[in-house]
């Protein structure tokens, strides 16, 4: 509709015509009205159509509209409405934790796994989103205070560092020290509570073991989870070392991912079948004696237990077992502590020619500063001999806790070398804060200048 032209007068009259006074007069005040009374529809419709939408809005409410519709500059739309999984939300359905029969035991086998997490993820619908890759992080210590003088202050280094990897990832973490089944000490300790941690947590899609005297000397670097989405349990390992020479060396299980799934019930199941809380134990330990031939002991193991399943039962499992062999998913201390300087100087040498790996940001957003790395890194290389960060370092033999190390190295290479490495991770996250450890052998910290390297 076009809108009436109030500017001229609605009269007929010549254009000759000299209007008089009275004229003038009578053509103004109809104006007049004829305006104020447009003015008055076009507010009743205003008011009309508003009391219509929003039919009852008291002053109060005004302050709430206003800050949905203009809501603050520096808050994005998609970050206004929280969506991720809701902890304070567990529904009156019932679900396996209902079951009185139900045990935490790895003593226990646990059937039909698979079906309980997915109808505990289905009635809990704000955890299914990026289900397929939460990771739970678990790493254990004894009950009883270490018995080396330094040992509960490295302890608790290793697991500041694991943490510090953690919310860095956004994994979650539990730390263990106390023995769930008491019968399984040492090694086999940490199977109870790989078992406990997949029922506590259904959320969870792997779990990840990591020991006590293993820690993450690669802060950006992140699992490559899409590479395992055909397997359930991945670990450090050589095809060739464990179907060839059969070498209880062929792999490492102090670091191993699993996936949350009955698969990994059955396999942890047949694999704690060989501990000590069973009546085989020693039977045990002469099987894997007989068949690893590099075994010194006659004590089953953990690590020599999962060789001899992957080298008799290896049509059963193998295809769902990863040998990871393409970079640190974990690597010994003493071929990799000796790289730290190098590698810190070639780190330095890529920053200074690239601005946005100097760019201070937030901690928060570290993993994008990771994915820009990786370019300047496609000719680094992995593992041994290479000049990218080892992404865990793991101190077998030196036993922090006890002091009782292997005799091949001094107690003094292992404790300086643990130094070393925390410093060196531990820069990787102090400089999201503004500082470093100038020393690699010595606590103290300095402060970081602006655009440094530059």
């Amino acid at each position: 509709m076009v809108a009436p032209d109030f500017s001229k007068s609605q009269t007929s009259s010549s254009p000759m015509a000299k209007p008089t006074l009275r004229h003038k007069a009578s053509a103004c005040l109809a104006d007049g009205f004829l305006f104020l009374g447009g003015a008055l529809v076009a507010l009743l419709l205003v008011w009309t159509l508003w009391s219509f939408i929003t039919p009852s809005i008291n002053p109060s409410d005004f302050d709430s509209i206003n800050a949905q519709l203009n809501p603050p500059s520096d808050v994005s739309s998609s970050q206004s409405c929280h969506t991720g999984p809701s902890l304070a939300y567990d529904p009156p359905d019932v679900t396996f934790y209902d079951d009185p029969k139900l045990s935490y035991s790895i003593q226990k086998p646990m059937k039909n796994w698979d079906e309980k997490r997915r109808q505990w993820l289905k009635r809990h619908p704000s955890f299914a989103s990026g289900a397929g890759e939460r990771v739970l992080l678990l790493t254990a210590s004894q009950p009883a205070p270490c018995r080396n003088p330094i040992g509960d202050h490295l302890l608790l280094r290793f697991f500041k560092n694991k943490v510090d990897y953690c919310r860095i990832h956004g994994y979650d973490i539990f730390y263990n020290n106390a023995l769930l089944q008491p019968e399984m000490f040492a090694y086999w300790a940490k199977l109870p509570v790989v078992r406990a941690a997949m029922i506590a947590h259904p959320e969870a899609e792997w779990i990840w073991w990591v020991d006590s005297d293993a820690m993450f000397t690669d802060m950006e670097f992140k699992l490559p989870l899409e590479r395992y989405k055909n397997h359930n349990l991945i670990v450090h390992g050589w095809a060739h070392l464990i179907y060839d020479r059969k070498s209880w060396t062929g792999l490492n299980a102090g670091v191993f991912l699993i996936r949350n799934c009955q698969w990994s019930m059955d396999f942890m199941d047949v694999w704690a079948s060989m501990g000590p809380q069973t009546p085989n134990y020693e039977k045990w330990g002469q099987i894997l004696k007989s068949t690893i031939p590099d075994k010194l002991f006659p004590e089953s193991d953990d690590q020599t237990g999962l060789v001899y399943l992957l080298y008799k039962e290896k049509e059963k499992w193998a295809d769902k077992i990863y040998l990871e062999a393409e970079y640190y998913f974990e690597g010994y201390w003493e071929e990799i502590v000796k790289t730290f300087d190098n590698i810190t100087g070639k780190y330095t040498e890529m920053e200074k020619g690239a601005g946005e790996l100097r760019r201070r940001h937030a901690e928060k957003v570290s993993e994008q500063y990771g994915a820009f790395r990786e370019k300047y890194l496609k000719d680094a290389g992995n593992g041994k001999g290479s000049w990218r960060r080892p992404f865990i370092t793991h101190f077998t033999g030196c036993q922090p806790c006890s002091g009782d190390h292997n005799q091949m190295y001094s107690g003094g290479s292992c404790w300086d070398g643990m130094r070393k490495a925390l410093n060196f991770a531990d820069n990787q996250v102090l400089r999201k804060y503004g500082f470093v450890h100038p020393d690699a052998l010595d606590p103290s910290v300095s402060e970081v200048p602006y655009d440094y390297p530059a």
